[in-house]
């Protein structure tokens, strides 16, 4: 996904508005959640954000999502945003998350998702390193405790 700055999506000094950028990081994850869960998704949460150099007026944003691992009825997805400095050529790393969306009927009622690709090739790794699943297990806790989505490991 590839947007452009334009003064409307700027502060007074010519800057990229933090929540624009959060914004098109929800739409980008948003579409690939979709995308892969073939459903309506929600976002259920979005982890911290770090704007790592000024986006101006007039650069170019471009975003990249893909689903990292689902689980029942919710995915992993990460996004990546970078801006090209189009008169230069040069591209920088703006920002990067991880959301979690949720798979959903027309009702709100959650909906199965499809396994990843990605989750088959964790779930080898798994089996060959045993406390690589033991974190998942804790943070998947953790993120129930959060956010009350029931998400498990493989």
């Amino acid at each position: 996904m590839t947007e452009i700055v334009l003064p409307n999506d700027a502060n007074p000094l010519n800057a990229l508005l933090g929540g624009r950028l959060m914004h098109w990081i929800d739409l980008a994850g948003a579409m690939a959640a979709h995308r892969h869960s073939r459903a309506y998704v929600v976002t259920a949460s979005i982890d911290h954000l770090d704007f790592l150099v000024p986006v101006r007026v007039g650069d170019f944003v471009i975003l990249r999502s893909s689903v990292n691992r689902a689980f029942h009825t919710s995915m992993e997805v990460g996004v990546k945003a970078w801006v090209e400095y189009y008169r230069s050529e040069e591209n920088r790393h703006v920002s990067s998350a991880y959301l979690t969306f949720v798979a959903v009927d027309a009702d709100g009622n959650h909906l199965a998702v499809p396994p990843s690709s990605l989750r088959r090739k964790m779930k080898s790794v798994a089996t060959k390193v045993p406390h690589a699943a033991g974190k998942c297990a804790v943070r998947n806790r953790r993120a129930e405790k959060r956010i009350g989505v029931r998400r498990c490991c493989f």
